[in-house]
C-alpha cells in the first residue's frame, strides 16, 4: 500500500516538475514491450514511467544504472520499491558475468521494460549512436514490441552535471513500434532504432519503420 502511494506521489512530482505528458504517433497492442530512448538527463526514467497509463506502468521496470540508483536511502526506496527497476553495471566485469541477465529474467518473466541504449546521458538534443545491448534482447525475445521514445525539453531541464529541475514541460513521443526483419544485421538493426528515436525529436517527421 504504502509503494502505491509513494508511486502516485512520484508521478504527481514527476508531471508538475516537467509535465510527462505522453503523445503517441501509434498505441503498442496491448503485449509485452521494450520502450527505448534517448538519455539526456537523471529525469528521463521518471519522465516515461509517468507518461505511461497506470496500467502500462504496472507491468513496466526501468533499466537503470546501479552505481546511480544503488544508493542509501530515497533513491534505493524509489528504484526498490516504487519503480521496481532493474539496476545493472554499467562497467563490464568479466567475473560478475552478463549484465544484461537480469533484464532477460525480467522479460522471461514478461514484465515490460524502460532501456536508455545509449548507456550513458548526453546533454545533445539527439541520441548517440546505440550501444548493442539493444539488439540482443530485440535477437533474444522476437515477439516483443520494440517501442521509440523522445524526451524533448530534458536536456535543457536537468542536463548532464545539474542537480536542481528548471521548470521546462517535457513532452515524451512514442513512436509506433519497429518492424522486425528477419535476419537484420546488428549495425543496420541499431541504425535503424537510432534513427526512430531522432524522428521523433521533430514532430513532423514521420518514425521510420
Amino acid at each position: 500500500m504504502m509503494a502505491g502511494v509513494a508511486a502516485a506521489s512520484l508521478v504527481s512530482l514527476t508531471r508538475l516538475l516537467v509535465g510527462a505528458r505522453a503523445q503517441w504517433r501509434s498505441q503498442p497492442g496491448g503485449g509485452q514491450c521494450l520502450y527505448f530512448a534517448n538519455h539526456c538527463s537523471h529525469l528521463d526514467t521518471l519522465a516515461i514511467w509517468s507518461a505511461l497509463t497506470p496500467a502500462q506502468r504496472a507491468v513496466t521496470r526501468p533499466v537503470a544504472a546501479r552505481d546511480y540508483w544503488d544508493k542509501p536511502g530515497l533513491r534505493t526506496y524509489l528504484s526498490g520499491r516504487v519503480l521496481r527497476a532493474i539496476l545493472i553495471e554499467r562497467r563490464r566485469d568479466e567475473r560478475a558475468g552478463d549484465p544484461l541477465a537480469p533484464v532477460f529474467a525480467a522479460l522471461e518473466q514478461g514484465d515490460s521494460l524502460i532501456l536508455f541504449p545509449e548507456g550513458t546521458r548526453t546533454a545533445d538534443r539527439l541520441p548517440q549512436p546505440f550501444r548493442g545491448g539493444l539488439f540482443r534482447i530485440a535477437e533474444s525475445f522476437p515477439s516483443l514490441d520494440l517501442v521509440p521514445a523522445y524526451l524533448d525539453t530534458l536536456h535543457r531541464s536537468l542536463p548532464k552535471g545539474s542537480h536542481v529541475p528548471l521548470p521546462l514541460y517535457c513532452t515524451v513521443r512514442f513512436g509506433a513500434a519497429l518492424e522486425r526483419p528477419a535476419a537484420e544485421p546488428r549495425a543496420d538493426f541499431l541504425r535503424r532504432a537510432h534513427a526512430s528515436v531522432c524522428a521523433l525529436a521533430d514532430p513532423a517527421r514521420r518514425t521510420p519503420a
